[in-house]
C-alpha cells in the first residue's frame, strides 16, 4: 500500500504543496500541460531548486502575469471553468471540493451565502492553479491512502483584504475545525487557507504517528526565510506488512425526523448529499405522535462536513432540527478491477475478508450503459461478466 503522509511541521501554502509533490515525484511538464486544459491565460508555473535552513527542496510559484486585469470570480466562475476544461473527472471533483471548502469558510466568517462570496484570494489566478494543481499531482501519484500531522498554524497577524487579521485567519480558522492543529511556533502565517483546505478536502487520516518505512522524502520551498525552515515536507511510504482486510474511521451520523415535507424531493436531497461528499444517506419510514407517517433522513460522513451536511439539509427540507451523534465506521479491504466481455469492459468491486475475497459486484452503471447500447437486458451482461470474474 502507498502512502502519501504530510508532514506540516512548518505549516501548508498551495505553492508549498505544488512543491513538495514535484519535488516527490510528479512530473512538472505534465502538471503545466494538464493545467493548460483549463484554457484560461495569464500565468505560468516557475519550478526551480531552492534552499530554506539547509534543506534543499522545490519551489513552484504560479507567475501572474498581468495582476492589473486580474478577474474577481464567484463560487460558479470557478466551477464553469472547471467543468469545462478537458481534465479528468476525478480532478475536477477533488478540486471543486477544495474550493467549496474555502466558499464555505468565507460565508460563514462573512454570514452570507457562499454563492456571494466575492473570491479574492481564490479567485485570482495563482489560487486557482494551487488548487486545480494540487488535484492533478495527487491524481498523478496514485497513491492509495492520504495521511497527515496535525497542522501548524502559526501565531502572530496577517494582512489580507480584509485589513490586519490574528492567525489563523478566520477562513483557515473554520475550514480546521474538528482538525488537528498547533500554533505558535513562528510568529506569521503558517499555513493559508487554500494549504488548509486542500489538506482538509483530500486527507483520509490526521496522525503524528507514522509506523511504516519511509521510501522517500521530498520538500516544498516556501517564500519566507525565517528561523524555523519554511518548507513543507512530505513523505511517501509503503505499508510493507499484511493488508488488513478490516480498516476503522471515525465518522458521524446525523438524523432528523420528518412528516411534513413533498415525497418527491427527497431524491434531490440525497443527490445533493452524496455530491457534497456525504458517505452514505438513507431514508426510513417512521411513524411520529398523533400517528403521522413520517421519515427519518439519516447521513453518514465524516467530521469535516457535518457543517455542510447541516446547510444541505436545512436548506433543501422542511427539517428545524438534526441529532448529531458520533460511530466508528468498519470497512472491508475493498479493490477495483475490470474484465472485458464481448459487450465491453465492466469494472467489478472486490470485497475482502480474513485474505479471502468474500463479494465481487460489477458496477452497475457499466453494465446499465453496455445493456443499453446493445439492447440486452442488465442480467446478461451480469452473467458475461460473472463467468469471466469466475475463471
Amino acid at each position: 500500500m502507498r502512502i502519501l503522509y504530510y508532514d506540516c511541521f512548518a505549516g501548508i501554502s498551495g505553492d508549498m504543496n505544488l512543491g513538495a509533490l514535484i519535488d516527490l515525484g510528479v512530473d512538472k511538464n505534465y502538471l503545466i500541460a494538464e493545467l493548460e486544459k483549463l484554457n484560461i491565460e495569464g500565468f505560468h508555473l516557475e519550478v526551480k531548486q531552492d534552499q530554506r535552513r539547509g534543506i534543499t527542496g522545490t519551489k513552484a510559484d504560479v507567475i501572474v502575469e498581468n495582476q492589473d486585469n486580474e478577474k474577481h470570480r464567484h463560487l460558479r466562475h470557478i466551477e464553469e471553468l472547471v467543468n469545462g476544461s478537458s481534465l479528468p473527472d476525478r480532478v475536477k471533483i477533488n478540486s471543486l471540493k477544495i474550493f467549496d471548502l474555502i466558499a464555505v469558510a468565507e460565508a460563514k466568517v462573512h454570514n452570507i451565502s457562499k454563492e456571494k462570496v466575492h473570491f479574492h484570494e481564490v479567485g485570482a489566478l495563482d489560487s486557482i492553479a494551487d488548487i486545480v494543481g494540487a488535484a492533478i499531482c495527487l491524481d498523478y501519484l496514485k497513491v492509495d491512502k492520504i495521511l497527515s500531522s496535525s497542522i501548524q498554524l502559526g501565531g502572530g497577524t496577517v494582512k489580507c483584504a480584509h485589513g490586519i487579521m490574528p492567525v489563523p485567519a478566520p477562513a483557515t480558522a473554520e475550514i480546521v475545525v474538528n482538525i488537528p492543529v498547533k500554533t505558535g511556533l513562528v510568529n506569521h502565517e503558517a499555513t493559508t487557507p487554500t494549504g488548509a483546505a486542500i489538506l482538509v478536502a483530500m486527507v483520509d487520516e490526521f496522525t503524528d504517528k507514522i509506523d511504516f518505512p519511509i521510501i522517500k522524502t521530498a520538500y516544498g520551498i516556501g517564500n519566507r526565510d525565517s528561523e524555523v525552515p519554511n518548507v513543507l515536507r512530505v513523505y511517501l511510504c509503503e505499508d510493507t506488512e499484511q493488508v488488513k482486510d478490516v480498516s476503522t474511521a471515525n465518522a458521524l451520523v446525523l438524523e432528523s425526523n420528518i412528516d411534513d415535507m413533498n415525497p418527491e424531493h427527497y431524491d434531490f436531497i440525497l443527490e445533493q448529499l452524496f455530491n457534497a461528499g456525504a458517505s452514505d444517506a438513507w431514508l426510513i419510514p417512521i411513524v411520529m405522535k398523533k400517528s403521522r407517517p413520517a421519515v427519518t433522513l439519516s447521513i453518514l460522513c465524516k467530521e469535516e462536513l457535518v457543517e455542510k451536511m447541516k446547510e444541505i439539509v436545512f436548506t433543501h427540507s422542511t427539517s428545524i432540527g438534526i441529532r448529531e451523534c458520533r460511530v466508528k465506521k468498519n470497512m472491508l479491504r475493498r479493490e477495483e478491477s475490470a474484465v472485458e466481455t464481448v459487450f465491453g469492459s465492466v469494472r467489478i468491486k472486490n470485497s475482502f475478508f480474513n485474505g479471502k475475497l468474500v463479494r465481487s459486484k460489477p458496477e452497475f452503471g457499466d453494465c446499465k450503459k453496455l445493456a443499453e447500447k446493445h439492447k440486452v437486458s442488465i442480467s446478461e451482461i451480469e452473467k458475461a461478466v460473472n463467468k469471466i470474474a469466475e475463471k
